[in-house]
């Protein structure tokens, strides 16, 4: 039966992340990534989408070009929470 084998594709969503005054501000070095720069901020490098989301990057890539000012969240919970919210019904 052809319903039973169909596939569902979804879009994730993810949340705006606004500014806050415990973000952490860096200049990104040659060789970063945003899933190590992820591992070294929050200890997971799944996170990376927190960083590239705050900053309006990695479209397609987790290289970052040096000589970059990032800004890396500091409300990692909320932000989850937000994402979670969103992706909920999907």
């Amino acid at each position: 039966d052809l319903d039973t084998k169909r596939r569902m594709f979804v879009t994730t969503l993810y949340p705006k992340i606004k500014q806050s005054s415990n973000d952490i501000y860096i200049t990104s070095r040659d060789g970063d990534r945003l899933d190590n720069l992820a591992f070294n901020y929050y200890g997971n490098v799944e996170l990376w989408w927190i960083i590239a989301q705050a900053n309006a990057i990695g479209k397609g890539t987790l290289c970052i070009d040096p000589g970059l000012q990032l800004r890396i969240p500091q409300n990692v919970d909320g932000i989850i929470q937000d994402y979670n919210e969103l992706n909920k019904t999907r």
